[in-house]
């Protein structure tokens, strides 16, 4: 059968361009566009010559041009993956209850209930700030445990990977490995949701009908952190699923506001124990550098740290694009 395509906004070809190089996502058209709405940035950060702007316009271009073949490319490299690739832990690919913490299920239980509100279900999350960040665990230490052997035994084997976006080097997609069906679907439905629903009903919590899932990793000598961003999502599951390893804290930027620089923002230290989540709305957000060790995690930083992260979208992303309020406008199908 066919692989499900789905639609990409065509702003999706031109906006949040990285340019690692100076710490800056731009917006792009063309080059006197670049050059007038960027020139003074691009300039402050050492791009002065005009080899440098031709550079930076041959860099954006190869952004563009992998984004258009994101579909194509991944539909291969899951077709390799689900044919050829050994699975250390072949149980870790559909979801049970028994890999969820004990906390996680309770607080599912109680927003499936008659009697569930959003006060209700603040008792038993840890609020930070006015964002409507919150800290909640979600896996078992012994599922994260067994989960990141699997996700090491994949990044050791020789099977094509796709990196999970254009500030992550290391990491892996989770709908490549072939996760999405039995594990990141379901748990998103019959899980996330009711939870999201009472958090943010005004960006669709109640209807997140797709999301994007993938785990980054931050080690020395690899990424380790990552610059600030908008998460193409109403709302942002991001996990962290262990090992030892210092700083990494995430700062998160206003929702509305423009993702560089970031003026205004709430930093929010990295504690132990380690394996919990924190769900946000789609906002700015980054990593702060990772000092020891490495770490797995969906989303943000990491350092041998395993964290998984899962961005869930709405049907009011047809209405207008997480972060920026802009009406979304046809673009080409895609698998990511």
């Amino acid at each position: 059968m066919a692989a499900r395509g789905s639609w990409a906004c065509a702003c999706f070809y031109t906006d949040n361009v990285f340019l690692p190089r100076y710490g800056l996502h731009v917006r792009y058209r063309d080059g006197p566009q670049l050059r007038r709405d960027y020139g003074p940035a691009l300039r402050s950060r050492g791009c002065r010559s005009d080899e440098d702007f031709t550079a930076v316009l041959s860099e954006i271009e190869k952004e563009v041009q992998r984004r258009k073949q994101l579909g194509r490319d991944a539909i291969e490299r899951k077709a390799i993956i689900s044919q050829q690739y050994k699975a250390k832990h072949p149980e870790v690919y559909v979801l049970q209850d028994s890999f969820l913490a004990p906390e996680f299920l309770e607080t599912v239980k109680y927003c499936t209930s008659q009697a569930a509100d959003l006060q209700g279900l603040l008792c038993l999350l840890e609020a930070f700030s006015d964002k409507r960040i919150y800290r909640l665990p979600v896996f078992s230490k012994e599922f994260c445990r067994v989960f990141i052997e699997e996700l090491e035994n994949f990044e050791q084997s020789d099977m094509p990977k796709g990196r999970p976006n254009t500030m992550n080097n290391y990491g892996v997609l989770l709908n490549e490995l072939g996760l999405d069906e039995a594990f990141i679907t379901p748990l998103r439905e019959k899980y996330l949701q009711p939870i999201t629903a009472l958090l943010y009903p005004d960006l669709g919590g109640d209807s997140l009908d797709s999301h994007k899932a993938f785990v980054v990793k931050y080690a020395l000598h690899q990424d380790l952190d990552l610059s600030c961003h908008y998460d193409n999502a109403e709302v942002t599951l991001n996990v962290s699923l262990g090992k030892e390893f210092t700083e990494g804290n995430l700062y998160f930027g206003d929702f509305q506001q423009a993702p560089s620089p970031v003026p205004r923002y709430i930093e929010i230290e990295h504690v132990l124990p380690d394996h919990v989540a924190w769900l946000h709305r789609g906002p700015i957000k980054g990593s702060e550098p990772t000092c020891l060790g490495p770490r797995f995690r969906p989303g943000p930083a990491q350092r041998h740290t395993a964290d998984r992260k899962w961005v869930g979208r709405s049907p009011q992303q047809r209405r207008s694009a997480p972060g920026t309020g802009v009406r979304p406008r046809s673009g080409t199908t895609s698998d990511s």
